[in-house]
């Protein structure tokens, strides 16, 4: 069976970022290298919340109801999960912390 993942980043001055995959290693992946928009923009590389459901309908409905919240309910829910907001990715995933950051346009 297959799981997805609802997940929220974040970045030096605490812009969230809530999101939804299949593969929450290949994802986390993908915005440190900077190839998703949004978090390249914003240099999203800090994962702080994630939590797993048995169907993609589900985890999209679950992404949509947190994006539909208020900050600080976000915040919450990420603090309840993870109190200190630290990187979940290297522990969760084997790296090391700060092994990826986001890479800059050559305009930057």
């Amino acid at each position: 069976m297959r799981s997805y993942y609802v997940y929220m980043m974040t970045n030096r001055s605490g812009t969230l970022y809530t999101g939804v995959t299949n593969n929450l290693e290949r994802r986390m992946w993908d915005h440190r290298r900077g190839q998703a928009v949004f978090t390249r923009k914003y240099w999203l590389v800090k994962l702080i919340y994630y939590e797993v459901a048995d169907d993609a309908y589900a985890a999209i409905s679950r992404e949509k109801q947190i994006k539909g919240w208020t900050r600080a309910k976000k915040l919450a829910l990420i603090k309840h999960q993870n109190r200190a907001m630290k990187d979940l990715a290297p522990q969760l995933f084997g790296w090391r912390a700060g092994q990826f950051s986001v890479a800059r346009r050559a305009s930057e």
